[in-house]
C-alpha cells in the first residue's frame, strides 16, 4: 500500500486553512497511487495554540471530521490525521483514520503526554493498542511520544500491527528519535512505521521535520527534510511476511523472563 506522509505544520489556529491544506495534500497523495495519506501530530488546529486548546477541540463525529470523510472520500484515498478530541469536559490529544469510502475506521488517543502544555491541556488516553484493516495492511495508531515507550510499540507487534502510523510534533533537540530510535523500533517489532512531523517555529517550539516510512528491516522507504513536503512510500505486504520468517525476535521471547516490567 503506497503511503503519502505530510510533513506539514498547516496553519496555527485555523481550522478551515488546515481543511484546506490537507485536501490538497490527499489530491497530490492519489495522484500519486496513495492508498494512505497521514498527517502530523494536532493537524488540524496546529501545536502550540496554548488556551485555545479547549475551543478548538472537537468530537470524533465533529464537523471537522465530517469535512475529512468528505475529503478522503472524494480523492479515494484513506487519511489519518491528527487533532484535539473534545469528548464532553474531557479533551484527548487523537488521531482520528478515515477509510478511502469516507468509513470512519478507529480513534486513538494519546496515551504518554510530554510536558507541560500538553499534561496541561489534555487527559492522557488508556488504551493502547487501536488498529484497523485498510488495504490488507493491519494499522496500528500511535502519536508521538508513545513511540519512545518500547513496551508501547511491542504491544502493537503482538497484536499484528503491521503498519505503525504515529503523527507526530517532533522539536529541537530530540531528532534522534526520527533518525535513530524509529528504525530501530521498525526492526525489533517486525513493522512498518510511518512517523509524521511537523515542520519550523511555532510559538516556544522548533519543531524538526525529518518525517519517514521505514521497513521491518529498519531502512527508510521515505524521508523528508527539514521543509514542508509529501513524501510517498510502499508498505508491501509481501516484503513483510518475509522479514519475519527471517527475523526471530518475536518469536525467540521468553515473557517468562520480563514479569517485573510489568
Amino acid at each position: 500500500m503506497r503511503t503519502a506522509l505530510l510533513q506539514s505544520s498547516g496553519q496555527l489556529g485555523s481550522v478551515a486553512e488546515n481543511l484546506t491544506a490537507l485536501d490538497e495534500a490527499a489530491g497530490r497523495a492519489a495522484a500519486q497511487g496513495a492508498g494512505l495519506l497521514v498527517t502530523a501530530e494536532l493537524f488540524l488546529t496546529g501545536y502550540a495554540i496554548g488556551d485555545d486548546v479547549a475551543r478548538l477541540a472537537e468530537p470524533a463525529d465533529g464537523a471537522s471530521a465530517k469535512a475529512v470523510a468528505e475529503i478522503a472520500a472524494r480523492h479515494q484515498v484513506g487519511i489519518a490525521y491528527g487533532y484535539p478530541e473534545r469528548d464532553g469536559d474531557t479533551v484527548y490529544n487523537s488521531v482520528q483514520l478515515f477509510g478511502p469510502d469516507g468509513t470512519g475506521l478507529a480513534n486513538y488517543r494519546k496515551t504518554h503526554l510530554f510536558g507541560c502544555f500538553e499534561r496541561d491541556a489534555f487527559t492522557p488516553g488508556e488504551r493502547s493498542v487501536v488498529q484497523a484493516e485498510l488495504g490488507g495492511v493491519r494499522i496500528g495508531l500511535m502519536i508521538c511520544y508513545d513511540v519512545e515507550f518500547p513496551e508501547n510499540v511491542r504491544a502493537h507487534a503482538l497484536a499484528g500491527t503491521d503498519l505503525l502510523i504515529v503523527p507526530t510534533a517532533q522539536m529541537h533537540p530530540f531528532q534522534f528519535v526520527a533518525e535513530s530510535v524509529v528504525p530501530v523500533r521498525a526492526f525489533e517489532n517486525q513493522m512498518y512505521v510511518a512517523y509524521v512531523n511537523r515542520v519550523g517555529p511555532e510559538g516556544e517550539f522548533e519543531f524538526v521535520g525529518l518525517s519517514t516510512l521505514v521497513g521491518p528491516d529498519g531502512v527508510a522507504r521515505a524521508r523528508a527534510g527539514r521543509g514542508t513536503e509529501l513524501v510517498v512510500g510502499d508498505v508491501d505486504p509481501e516484503f513483510l511476511s518475509a522479514s519475519r520468517e527471517t527475523n526471530p525476535y518475536l518469536r525467540d521471547r521468553r515473557p517468562g523472563l520480563y514479569a517485573s516490567l510489568v
